[in-house]
């Protein structure tokens, strides 16, 4: 760090989709970079990106490349994450983890900055990034809980494809291709590209998002349920998740119900905790067919919710639909965020 406003910022996997938004969101809200340092497999080296007009080369992510190093955004999957943070951590920067690597681990804060920045300073070298539905979630949640507190969650999701990367987006268009043209399907890298099944995506629904858990949920829905309550700092609220993956390319939707500690509530009510909110934009309003969608919310960094409804049978029980762009607030924007917040909190 050359001096108090200005950091030496390292971007691991900055090939893949969340680490070139990483960059974008960098330059787009003019955080104060001293030098950029682009860090990938050894496949990229040589290759640049560019930043604040300046194209700059990517190196090799190796341990010594951190020397120097302020703020080291992860988003090269957990097992890059768990050999070379802690390098990284040693060698003085502090890390900002976008994979599922160290989520869950005691020691290390999970951040949603419009839940729980406070968090931030529990820090002791690494703070993780949620999964990206947990995110948009809890981000519009949070003002209903503050003000009614929440007792229950059932969340069902409708994920775009580009949360399983730049392959499955490929697949998606060569299979919708296929069809269309009543050619041979393939199928190769969805619903999980480990499993030995794979499922055409295009024009249909897959109802699993990462890999079995011996209580037949997938771990994408358990990640749900556990970050939730981490984040919120509460072991006894009740969460449940059924997580889909559907053909289309950015954004993921949710459909959530919860059940808040007041009777009696109103929609009015329930909506003006979220009008104002932090991150949150109401779009709601079915008399003139107002409500998010996936392609409305793509390339943008707030979470907006519509479609709320009181539950026709539970007195304290809401209905709302939640939509966010994936790749920014599910992933690069809340990194950047929480950058941001660890600056404004260690001043």
């Amino acid at each position: 760090m050359t001096n108090s406003n200005q950091y030496n910022v390292a971007v691991v996997g900055v090939t893949g989709a969340v680490g070139q938004r990483i960059i974008e969101m960098l330059e787009q809200v003019d955080f104060p970079v001293n030098q950029l340092i682009p860090l990938a497999s050894k496949r990229s080296v040589g290759k640049t990106v560019d930043f604040k007009g300046e194209s700059i080369e990517i190196k090799e992510a190796l341990p010594e490349q951190f020397d120097d190093v302020d703020i080291a955004f992860f988003s090269a999957g957990g097992s890059v994450s768990k050999q070379l943070a802690p390098e990284a951590v040693e060698r003085g920067a502090v890390v900002i983890d976008n994979t599922s690597a160290y989520r869950m681990d005691e020691q290390v804060p999970l951040v949603v900055p419009e839940v729980n920045e406070q968090d931030i300073l529990n820090h002791q070298g690494i703070i993780a990034n949620p999964n990206c539905s947990t995110i948009q979630m809890v981000a519009a949640l949070e003002p209903i809980r503050q003000k009614y507190g929440m007792k229950r969650i059932i969340v069902s999701t409708y994920q775009s494809v580009s949360g399983s990367g730049n392959q499955a987006m490929d697949e998606l268009t060569h299979q919708s291709q296929a069809m269309l043209n009543n050619e041979e399907v393939f199928a190769e890298v969805l619903p999980v590209k480990s499993e030995k099944k794979h499922f055409p995506i295009a024009f249909n629904a897959l109802p699993q998002i990462d890999t079995f858990d011996e209580n037949h949920y997938t771990l994408e829905e358990m990640k749900m349920v556990n970050e939730t309550k981490k984040i919120m700092h509460d072991d006894e609220l009740q969460v449940s998740a059924t997580c889909v993956r559907l053909p289309f390319y950015y954004s993921h939707a949710e459909s959530v119900y919860v059940e808040i500690d007041h009777d009696n509530i109103s929609i009015d009510q329930f909506q003006g905790a979220l009008k104002g909110a932090p991150g949150v934009v109401l779009q709601d309003d079915v008399h003139h067919q107002i409500y998010p969608t996936p392609l409305s919310a793509e390339g943008k960094t707030d979470v907006f919710v519509g479609r709320i409804r009181k539950d026709l049978d539970v007195s304290n029980g809401f209905h709302l639909w939640v939509v966010s762009d994936n790749l920014l607030k599910g992933a690069a924007w809340n990194s950047v965020q929480i950058a941001q917040s660890y600056i404004k909190l260690a001043k």
